[in-house]
């Protein structure tokens, strides 16, 4: 026997040991297995800056959420996020009989694993009062104990002040999720307001889960608030969200920042360079969303051209639609195509007649007020 017959007889020798060693009397089925795998949202930069994936809004068993913080971590890895935060109620704890309370305990027990994830983990709590005021979310806290745990609204400023005091960045959680039950509560009022004039308030969540808070994004870009989108997630992303059906995914915030840490996340946050994201649709102030909107999609030259029976010429462009984001749009002036939509990374042909400079279109999938959507032109 040459030496190349006596080495594979060996290496069959060893994978048939290894294989009996394996099984040992148990077949793995494993055709069912979910494949470990990282989702990637692919959106380009928005003018040099890096547009980061974020969940500033979530909850665990430490409050009223069902799941472990561990969960929140893996979820947030398999669907391509780069930042989220723990916001456990600091009034609300209806399992502090079976989970010893403490707002930042989820962070404690998962950052651990958020670090090996690759996923920038902020430290966060949910200011609970009754509403009216609402409840605030404070970002970037340092401890939990001086918070303010009665719901007295004798101390509703104080409940504030307590984040304030430790250079939180706060925003207004979903200001119309009580708006039917509760009169007054969907109304920009003075306790708010105190708050935005001593510069205390610095965003508004404009889009809870599956709710887009019209009034709450007017009144962001009224008073130049940092705008947010968030889940809010109490039980499992896959319970909520058909995460596996072709373009799904969660709510979240767009931040542009400088570079992917927590500290530029925080600049950004400040500056207000984000824009929320949910379902198909953007919403924004109208130079991020322009902005995000022009690094996402891109007509190409005229490659065709021809004629019809009255000479007419027409001109035939390719719209390119680069990131997982979703476009819409409708024609408001110029002859071409009336309605596009791109799809995530898909492009269309635009037909436009000859002697035009360009065609204009609103950007139906956008919202940069309540009621209005983004304006672009596309230069033929």
């Amino acid at each position: 026997m040459n030496k190349t017959l006596i080495l594979l007889a060996a290496i069959c020798a060893f994978a048939s040991h290894t294989i009996a060693q394996e099984d040992a009397g148990i077949m793995k089925l494993d055709e069912f297995r979910y494949p470990k795998q990282r989702k990637i949202i692919d959106i380009p930069n928005v003018n040099g800056l890096q547009v980061l994936k974020c969940d500033f809004h979530m909850h665990t068993v430490f409050t009223d959420g069902h799941v472990w913080p561990n969960v929140r971590v893996q979820e947030a890895w398999k669907e391509g996020l780069d930042a989220i935060a723990f916001t456990e109620h600091v009034e609300y704890t209806p399992h502090k009989d079976d989970v010893k309370p403490g707002n930042l305990r989820p962070h404690e027990l998962a950052k651990n694993l958020a670090a090996e994830q690759n996923i920038l983990l902020i430290k966060g709590t949910e200011v609970t009062r009754n509403t009216p005021p609402g409840h605030f979310n404070a970002l970037f806290i340092q401890d939990d104990k001086n918070l303010v745990v009665p719901r007295d609204s004798d101390l509703d400023e104080q409940a504030i002040q307590a984040v304030v005091d430790q250079k939180a960045f706060i925003f207004w959680n979903h200001p119309g999720w009580k708006a039917k039950q509760i009169e007054g509560s969907y109304e920009w009022i003075p306790f708010v307001d105190k708050m935005y004039k001593e510069k205390n308030l610095h965003g508004i969540e404009v889009v809870n889960g599956f709710g887009f808070h019209k009034k709450a994004l007017d009144w962001a870009l009224d008073r130049n608030l940092t705008i947010i989108g968030n889940t809010d997630i109490h039980n499992l992303i896959a319970h909520e969200y058909d995460i596996e059906r072709a373009g799904v995914h969660r709510t979240m915030t767009l931040v542009l920042a400088k570079d992917r840490s927590a500290q530029a996340i925080r600049t950004a946050l400040e500056a207000g360079n984000t824009v929320a994201w949910s379902s198909d649709y953007l919403f924004g102030k109208e130079e991020h969303v322009r902005a995000l909107f022009h690094a996402c999609v891109k007509l190409s030259p005229s490659f065709y051209s021809k004629s019809n029976g009255k000479k007419a010429e027409s001109k035939y462009y390719e719209l390119q639609n680069n990131s997982d984001l979703y476009f819409e749009l409708q024609l408001v002036d110029g002859k071409g195509t009336k309605n596009i939509v791109l799809r995530p990374k898909s492009s269309q042909i635009v037909i436009a007649d000859a002697g035009q400079t360009k065609l204009s279109y609103e950007v139906m999938s956008t919202y940069v007020r309540s009621d209005q959507h983004l304006k672009i032109e596309l230069s033929l």
